[in-house]
């Protein structure tokens, strides 16, 4: 009997000591089939091509896309990204760049913004930024563009720098903060750089309209309406003389 268990025990402790072994060679086995993914940003498709060979990748062109920075035929990006770890014969998918987008691009200086426009519009492109300057000569000209006519752009998009006089430019101002200040005082403020005040929120108890107010909102009285709790547009935003500012109020008493 004692020998009978002895026996067993051998063969169990054999068949433990294989699992351990064989668990052990698996492990490296597959360490050894472990490697780093190299950076192929900016190498041409064959170049990457010939090295993820070298290191028994898998290279897939999975898109496309125009760039004004990566020349045609070269990869803007790759996932798995650079330096991370895989098997070997692991699938490394990469976006080869088309170069600069072929758009034409209209030479607009020297138009009124509105010709500008149009002009663009006739191309499928989008108007941009419009920053304006003191100029002499006709306001709403174009003075300068970018991208400048016939060149390479991923964003079909024209951003213009306009000409114009002193007085415009003088009624244009940075949007102070309402917030926190009651009806009266913020319409008081309001009033006084020339916007006209249009009010939301609270309980109106009046259909009087107040100086300055939006014909087309009632104005509240001094309880009506708790502090300003937000403005639009927002405080920092440019605006003119004549423009809308809403009031956003909160229920309750101002004082």
């Amino acid at each position: 009997m004692k020998r009978h268990l002895k026996l067993v025990f051998s063969i169990l402790s054999l068949v433990f000591v294989g699992f351990v072994f064989a668990a052990i060679t698996v492990r490296i086995v597959l360490h050894v089939g472990e490697i780093d993914v190299p950076d192929f940003a900016g190498m041409t498709v064959h170049e990457a091509s010939t090295a993820a060979i070298a290191r028994n990748l898998d290279l897939a062109i999975d898109n496309r896309f125009y760039s004004t920075t990566v020349p045609a035929g070269r990869i803007l990006t790759q996932s798995p990204k650079p330096g991370e770890i895989v098997r070997r014969g692991w699938q490394v998918r990469v976006t080869e760049s088309l170069g600069p987008q072929e758009v034409s691009i209209p030479n607009v200086v020297g138009e009124p913004i509105r010709q500008a426009t149009m002009d663009m519009r006739r191309q499928s492109l989008d108007l941009g930024t419009i920053a304006r300057i003191e100029a002499p000569g006709d306001p709403d000209m174009v003075l300068a563009q970018t991208p400048q006519p016939g060149a390479g752009v991923d964003q079909k998009r024209i951003h213009l720098l306009v000409a114009d006089t002193a007085d415009t430019l003088a009624s244009s101002f940075v949007l102070p903060s309402f917030v926190g200040m009651s009806y009266a005082q913020a319409n008081h403020a309001a009033i006084s750089l020339g916007l006209r005040v249009a009010t939301i929120g609270g309980t109106t108890v009046t259909q009087a309209t107040q100086p300055g107010a939006d014909p087309a909102t009632p104005a509240p009285t001094a309880t009506s309406f708790g502090p300003v709790a937000a403005q639009s547009p927002a405080a920092g935003f440019r605006a003119n003389k004549n423009d809308i500012i809403r009031l956003i109020f909160g229920h309750g008493s101002t004082q």
